[in-house]
């Protein structure tokens, strides 16, 4: 019998195309574009008002870098590596679209970069749908049921725990600087003022109104037209001039905002420089009342600007991780720092703004002009204990009216007369008797 020897297999050659399918590729790219498209276009192709793209090239080349770098890497990764890829840029795309476009379509209707924005939400939600795709394809099938139950239980802790430290704080600082009120509150003012406007240092264009003093003096009221206009009749009705504007980004009035107010002590510095300039008030006179982040800012305000010669701050707390560390307990704080730091670095890149000065470094600064601050220490903002420690170290001018049963900055609601007498007697004391 004649036996016949068969060549032995060609071996298996696994090519670029069977390890990663062109069509999964493609897809990537796809919708990474999508979202640096709408990244581009918020930032160089149709800046915010009264800015230029030179004014937002951080905020454009480093996320647009970290996307062209997740899709160079993503053909040269394992399948694990691919889905966490997918998913990280899928939800970012997600959360810049619905949280930027999403909220001024809803408010004001679409415009401009809302409809790259808008795009990128389905972008977004191919790119999450393809990584989950790859993690189901990539699960492993063989070896002990044991370990595959620890494998995938490991992976979930650490996709919580990403998405705690990493998506959350990222999205967070998104939300900071690209959501500001987009429409003027309805006038309830209830006394005659006027439409104003004046120009920051940095060249943009405030709107507000202005009540005229009839005692020589005027307050900067801040921040915005929202929840300011009870303290401005409150000013109004014992003589002072008041203004109150929408701050940069907010309303009528041009630029990018920030929620946590870094950069936003121009704001208050320029109205008090247009105030200076009323025939209606004396330069020597004027003072500031600024409520939450308007309280931290007016105290910075007046550590760089003398001319704010008396400060009402109501409610002051935090603006970022060297302040937090003051106000959390230190264990907490420990445990939460790396998703503190991500999130500054972040409102820093998006903003294209340096962290401001720490308070605890700006409000002995401001001594010896007098202050008033007003505490609620059970009002729900967690930051606000630091109030105390602001008063403590501005010096012998300074003084604080804690209230217990008031919500944070609700002092004037909870208890009018009160806060009335204590603001006016200050303010009185400070600018007018002298």
């Amino acid at each position: 019998m004649t036996t016949t020897t068969l060549p032995p297999p060609a071996p298996t050659v696994t090519t670029r195309s069977r390890w990663l399918p062109r069509d999964e590729r493609s897809l990537f790219l796809l919708g990474t574009a999508l979202v640096a498209l709408h990244v581009l276009d918020d930032t160089l192709l149709q800046p915010p008002a009264g800015t230029t793209a030179a004014d937002h090239l951080v905020g454009a080349l480093v996320p647009t870098a970290l996307l062209a770098a997740a899709a160079w890497g993503f053909g040269r990764v394992r399948a694990g590596w691919r889905a966490v890829l997918a998913l990280s840029v899928g939800v970012f795309g997600i959360g810049i679209g619905m949280i930027e476009a999403g909220y001024y379509t809803t408010t004001v209707g679409p415009s401009g970069d809302d409809f790259t924005g808008l795009l990128a939400i389905p972008a977004g939600t191919l790119l999450v749908g393809l990584g989950l795709w790859r993690l189901w394809r990539s699960r492993r099938r063989t070896g002990r049921m044991w370990r595959r139950v620890v494998r995938r239980s490991l992976l979930v802790v650490v996709a919580v725990l990403a998405a705690f430290f990493v998506v959350n704080p990222v999205l967070s600082a998104y939300v900071i600087t690209h959501v500001q009120r987009s429409v003027v509150p309805a006038d309830e003012l209830g006394v005659a003022h006027e439409d104003v406007s004046f120009t920051t240092s940095d060249g943009l264009t405030l709107h507000g109104w202005y009540v005229p003093s009839r005692n020589g003096a005027g307050i900067v009221d801040f921040p915005g037209r929202l929840g300011t206009q009870a303290h401005a009749r409150m000013l109004a009705r014992h003589g002072y001039g008041v203004l109150l504007f929408d701050r940069r980004g907010e309303g009528r009035s041009e630029g990018r905002g920030n929620m946590l107010g870094w950069g936003g002590e121009k704001d208050i510095i320029a109205a008090v420089d247009w105030l200076k300039h009323r025939p209606d008030v004396d330069p020597d006179r004027i003072g500031g009342l600024g409520l939450s982040v308007g309280g931290e800012l007016m105290l910075e305000a007046a550590a760089k600007d003398p001319d704010l010669a008396a400060v009402v701050s109501d409610g002051a707390g935090a603006r970022h991780v060297r302040e937090d560390k003051e106000a959390i307990p230190g264990a907490e704080f420990w445990a939460m720092s790396p998703a503190f730091a991500l999130a500054d670095v972040s409102v820093a890149v998006f903003s294209d703004t340096a962290p401001p000065e720490s308070l605890f470094d700006l409000v002995p600064r401001i001594a010896p002009r007098p202050l008033l601050f007003i505490y609620a220490p059970d009002g729900g903002n967690p930051t606000e204990v630091l109030t105390p420690d602001y008063a403590r170290i501005a010096g012998p001018n300074a003084s604080l009216w804690s209230v217990p049963d008031a919500p944070h900055i609700k002092a004037i609601e909870t208890a009018p007369a009160e806060y009335e007498r204590r603001v006016i007697g200050f303010l009185d004391d400070a600018l007018l008797r002298h």
